[in-house]
């Protein structure tokens, strides 16, 4: 029989016990993933972030409003088309909520993305 060990740093985030806390594997990222024997939850101890530094969004979007294109962008500094994307939407949305109303501002390939497209009505037609 296995004895019970008491890990300070295994304490379960939703019952917060540290007793009864058992290994489950790993995830996707190599990190260990563990269980409380009391509440059934799966957790994972120290989760790594998939987030892009503060730093490099800056620099994307910079290098989209000096005139590349978000698929560019994409491809210059090795970031997936679509979050290049979102980061501009991200900062046209803030853009416009800041801004004052009137102002105009120009956003190229964006602008379907902030004025929502009018549903056309299916012509009826005669068999």
């Amino acid at each position: 029989m296995k004895k019970q060990t008491i890990d300070e740093s295994r304490r379960c985030p939703k019952c917060g016990r540290s007793e009864n806390q058992i290994n489950a594997g790993y995830n996707r990222s190599g990190t260990q993933r563990c269980v409380c024997k009391f509440c059934n939850h799966k957790y994972t101890l120290n989760g790594k972030t998939r987030e892009y530094p503060e730093e490099t969004k800056r620099q994307a979007i910079k290098t989209y409003y000096s005139g590349v294109s978000g698929r560019g962008v994409g491809k210059l500094m090795g970031i997936g088309k679509g979050t290049v994307y979102d980061w501009i939407k991200k900062t046209a949305e803030e853009l416009l909520k800041s801004g004052k109303q009137g102002s105009t501002y120009e956003l190229d390939e964006l602008y379907w993305f902030i004025k929502k497209k009018r549903k056309r009505k299916r012509a009826k037609t005669c068999t």
